[in-house]
């Protein structure tokens, strides 16, 4: 390998056309799931949802799981180039779709649509870092893409409130087309298009797999918000049975036993995501209700775990070495952080949350960025679509139950502390069991 090969970064001649449309993509994604989010009431107030708002939530949700079990099985048999044309082309009708919805079920339809894409552009994403990019760069490029959420994270709900209040809700989807496009032209040309299938092991049934996933991820979240335990129970029961058989079939084999290697590396990514964003979900509600926070204030604590996270990617890119002592350590001080949080939110003051999200994010940042960077580094050759899909859907099915979860015992209890110490320990103890499967990131020696 020359010299110029080597010293050649992720913004050289080489990759910076990939480089910026990757990182434009998932900051497509951020920015529209940020600024929705914000806008989401209104929009439910405009179109007589407000009875099933949950919904606007939920369908892109539901539908990612299904998007990303497609995209990882089709980019692993045909190659990444259709797969993402498909996402960012879901992704742009289901804008179109939501932004000229007269009436609140064809505004879910576009939700549904606009998550296929969603789910398949995040798969192709980690995907294309795995296949384009040589191991070195692969860390920085997972910075980055954590950095791609950073501006979404900051500007993205005060710019489509504001686009909203000016010209309309509906004028925030529109915009997305013309992104979604740009992103195609600087990431599509170039892929390579295999013509005929790779000879790679067959999911059994992935549309079938997906969906029964989609479903019972969903009565399992809806359960767990019913207040009659006679119905409370079956349907959860039903719905984790349902989504446990079908993660056995959309997962690499050995990820429900924590196997060594790259479903340890899935399992790490769930784990992950369920401390950070099962912990996040129910930060500013706890800093506005027991600290009496304005939401301004309790905002800052979700822009200080933004920040930080990207600061530890950073580092962790920089220093990339010693992957597995750095996912253990990032859950070390995730957990530090959910614990500073948990007594900033329920003790005072309020602050100090903010202070402990700031460490946590740190931590965040490090370990997801050795743990992405490992566990692609190991998926089998041919195999990096399903295993970046498995990747996708950890992250998905971790912050939906965990936020369902965690809003089931605040609506059951109410704000209180009690609830509010349940969830944080909860996630505290997920923690420290990260730190045990830290170390499973890797075969034996």
């Amino acid at each position: 390998m020359t010299h110029s090969t080597t010293s050649e970064g992720v913004l050289s001649p080489r990759y910076r056309s990939r480089t910026a449309g990757i990182v434009l993509t998932v900051g497509l994604v951020a920015l529209e799931s940020l600024g929705v989010a914000t806008i989401l009431p209104e929009i439910a107030r405009d179109l007589d949802g407000l009875g099933s708002y949950g919904w606007g939530v939920a369908a892109l949700m539901l539908a990612n799981i299904v998007g990303t079990v497609l995209a990882g099985h089709a980019a692993d048999r045909r190659g990444p180039k259709r797969p993402l044309a498909a996402g960012l082309a879901a992704f742009a009708l289901g804008s179109v779709l939501a932004g000229a919805a007269p009436v609140w079920p064809l505004f879910l339809l576009g939700r549904l649509v606009q998550g296929l894409g969603v789910g398949a552009v995040m798969a192709m994403a980690y995907t294309l870092i795995g296949l384009v990019y040589p191991e070195r760069l692969r860390a920085r490029m997972f910075a980055l893409l954590s950095s791609a959420w950073t501006i979404p994270s900051l500007v993205g709900p005060v710019l489509a409130a504001a686009v909203a209040s000016a010209v309309g809700w509906r004028v925030v989807f529109v915009c997305m087309v013309p992104l979604a496009a740009v992103a195609a032209w600087c990431t599509l040309p170039g892929l390579p298009r295999d013509r005929r299938p790779r000879a790679v092991p067959r999911w059994r049934g992935p549309l079938v797999n997906s969906v029964v996933l989609a479903v019972g991820s969903g009565i399992l979240v809806a359960a767990l918000g019913l207040r009659s335990m006679a119905l409370l129970v079956p349907l959860a029961v039903a719905g984790l049975a349902a989504s446990v058989f079908a993660l056995r079939h959309v997962t690499p084999e050995g990820t429900l036993t924590v196997r060594r290697g790259v479903p340890a590396g899935v399992v790490v990514r769930f784990l992950l995501c369920a401390v950070y964003f099962g912990t996040e979900a129910f930060l500013p509600l706890g800093l506005t209700e027991l600290r009496h926070l304005s939401a301004l204030e309790a905002g800052l604590g979700l822009s200080a775990g933004a920040l930080s996270w990207v600061a530890g990617s950073a580092l962790q890119a920089k220093w990339d070495r010693g992957r597995r002592a750095a996912v253990g350590g990032g859950f070390v001080v995730l957990v530090a952080g959910v614990a500073v949080l948990a007594l900033g939110v329920l003790a005072g003051p309020g602050l100090l949350a903010v202070l402990g999200w700031a460490i946590g994010g740190a931590g965040m940042g490090a370990a997801f960025n050795a743990a992405t960077t490992e566990t692609l580094g190991r998926a089998p050759e041919g195999r990096q679509g399903s295993v970046s899909a498995a990747l996708q859907l950890a992250q998905t099915l971790a912050t939906a139950i965990t936020s369902g979860a965690g809003g089931a015992l605040v609506a059951h209890q109410g704000a209180v502390p009690p609830a509010f110490a349940a969830i944080f320990a909860a996630t505290g103890v997920l923690g420290l069991l990260g730190v045990l499967v830290a170390g499973r990131l890797a075969p034996k020696a």
